[in-house]
This record gives structure tokens, sequence and C-alpha cells, in this order.
């Protein structure tokens, strides 16, 4: 089973910091409560290819792999991997809106084998750990 949800918001940043910041996925941690370490493998520019081992505290600890699947500076944001018991996509969508930025956070979960119904009965509950998570990151790069 999968679940898809989205969540909207209004950064008071120009798009540019705003992408800047969300496409380096080691800043995760500053405003992720359940990730405790993200960092990335490899060198060279971030962008399509570049992947991350990350370490999650919650629902249970546990470790993940994140690749950038898309990356379009200052309009789109593609990350695909493991997200805590489910694999999934995070797409970011970036609108300049005169100083500020419009954040269309969506997500897509699905269940690893038995775990396939899991998504759409926590799909409620970890849209709104998301949307705390982005508020999170609003009043960082709002400072």
């Amino acid at each position: 089973m999968m679940a898809r949800f989205s969540n909207d918001l209004l950064i008071q940043r120009p798009v540019d910091a705003v992408f800047a910041y969300l496409s380096d996925l080691e800043n995760l941690p500053r405003w992720n409560y359940a990730i405790r370490q993200t960092r990335r493998i490899g060198t060279g520019p971030i962008g399509v290819g570049t992947v991350y081992r990350q370490v999650r505290t919650l629902p249970h600890p546990m470790e993940e792999s994140l690749e950038i699947t898309e990356f379009a500076p200052n309009r789109r944001l593609v990350i695909h991997g493991g997200l805590g018991v489910f694999d999934g996509s995070l797409t970011y969508l970036l609108e300049p809106t005169n100083d500020a930025t419009r954040l269309i956070n969506e997500i897509e979960l699905t269940g690893r084998g038995a775990r396939g119904a899991l998504a759409g009965i926590a799909k409620h509950s970890v849209k709104q750990a998301v949307a705390q998570n982005l508020e999170v990151l609003r009043n960082l790069l709002e400072r």
C-alpha cells in the first residue's frame, strides 16, 4: 500500500537560500527531530546521484540511505530512500513570492513486505510530524 500527502508553507527567505539549505541533507538533523545524523557519501557538487547515510532515532534506531534523484536549483528537489520502516520519496517544490518562498513538500511512502498496510494507517500521524518539522525549518531559516 502507498500513502501520499503534502504540506505547504511560506518561508520569509529568498528561494535560493531555502533551496541551498534544503539540498544539503546534512542539515536534516537540525530540523527533523527523528534524525540524529545525516552524512554525505562521496565528494563533488550536490546534485542528482548524491547519496547520504542517515541515522534515525524514531520510530526506532536505524540507519538508512538517501539519494537525490532530481535537482533543479531553486525549483525542485527530490530525494528517495529509506524513511523509517517505509521506502519513499520526498519532493520539495519551491516557488518565489516577493522576498519569500512557498515550499510544498510532497511525500510518498510505501511499506516493505508486511508493513505495506502501515503506510495508509500511519499517513495522518506522519503528515503531522512532517508539518512540525517544517515549522522548525521555517523558524531556523527565518532567524
